[in-house]
């Protein structure tokens, strides 16, 4: 192969990085790297750094720096994918964070409570005349009432704790297989 004239010769690495269009810091840094050698000239320099960037592109380099390129790319995407579908479900009014749902339920059982609370003292004012025996049954069925809407919601809240525990630990299950296949 025929090698032009002015690549035959050496040439800075100012020039070289006006040459391929990079600053000459970028050259520098291969240098140190080790992908340029000092003293080669501007063709051999011009096929180490063509070189260096198609390993780059490929994901060649990744082994030598920790990385694996398509590992990264392929948890970008994952999370890029889970930050969406969790957007769209708190759009579709599906999920909230589980700070604000127990809020919410505080809030709501703190509102029953103080209603059934005064309950006693309506049922006094409202009818006098009830027997005491009667009182007594209702009484006691709202409070049977309630006490089992705090035992159901919570309940229901430490089911749901526990599906969602048991699906990101079947994701990572099955992240760690995905992975092992790799």
């Amino acid at each position: 192969m025929k090698i032009l004239p002015y690549l035959d010769a050496h040439i800075s690495q100012a020039e070289f990085a006006q040459m391929v269009g990079v600053s000459e810091a970028s050259i520098s840094k291969r240098v140190s790297d080790g992908v340029l050698t000092r003293g080669e000239c501007a063709h051999a320099w011009l096929i180490a750094y063509c070189e260096h960037l198609r390993d780059q592109a490929a994901g060649r380099l990744g082994e030598t720096l920790g990385l694996d390129l398509v590992q990264e790319r392929a948890g970008l995407a994952r999370a890029q994918r889970e930050s969406q579908e969790l957007k769209n479900a708190v759009a579709r009014g599906e999920y909230a964070p589980i700070g604000i749902l127990a809020d919410v339920l505080a809030l709501a059982s703190s509102a029953i409570v103080d209603r059934l609370d005064q309950l006693e003292g309506q049922l006094r004012k409202a009818c006098p005349d009830l027997p005491e025996e009667a009182r007594m049954v209702i009484l006691r069925v709202i409070a049977d009432a309630r006490n089992e809407w705090i035992r159901s919601t919570s309940k229901l809240v430490a089911d749901s704790l526990d599906r969602m525990a048991q699906s990101e630990a079947d994701e990572a299950d099955a992240l760690d297989i995905s992975e092992g296949a790799a």
